[in-house]
């Protein structure tokens, strides 16, 4: 908790210095500052959630659990990931051309901030880098999903 509190304090004092309020760039470095925190904190909840199945590079587990890196399952559902990993996956899915047909369980102790970091998260990392899915989205998201999302 101290270094995420260090590096907030850093980043925001780093895009504090020599803005003036209402600056065109003062708004960019703020939208920088809340990616960067989503994504640092979805880091450690990926790490702790989702990684024991898809590992921590998002490669996945075999024919067992499928690959984030890469996954073209994943291109263009940013905003279906929450349901999925609020409300879990069962039945058949093909990633990258590969079937997988493992139960996901679902996350319901995850807060809406929480599953918006770990989407942010996977959404930025490992060669893709599609911006900020905030809370605010999330909290609109997630009383419209289904049990199923595919």
């Amino acid at each position: 908790m101290k270094k995420l509190t260090l590096y907030i304090l850093l980043s925001a004092t780093i895009i504090a210095c020599g803005k003036k309020s209402g600056d065109a760039e003062s708004s960019a470095g703020s939208d920088d500052l809340k990616l960067n925190q989503y994504i640092y904190a979805g880091k450690d909840l990926y790490i702790q959630h989702c990684s024991n199945c898809h590992q921590p590079e998002g490669q996945g587990l075999a024919s067992l659990y499928p690959p984030l890196s890469g996954s073209d399952f994943l291109d263009g559902k940013m905003r279906e990931l929450p349901c999925i990993i609020k409300n879990g996956l069962e039945g058949e899915i093909t990633v990258n051309g590969k079937s997988f047909n493992q139960v996901m369980p679902a996350n319901t102790r995850l807060t809406d901030l929480e599953i918006a970091e770990i989407t942010t998260y996977i959404y930025n990392s490992w060669g893709r880098s599609e911006g900020i899915l905030n809370v605010m989205e999330v909290n609109k998201i997630i009383p419209n999903c289904s049990k199923e999302e595919k």
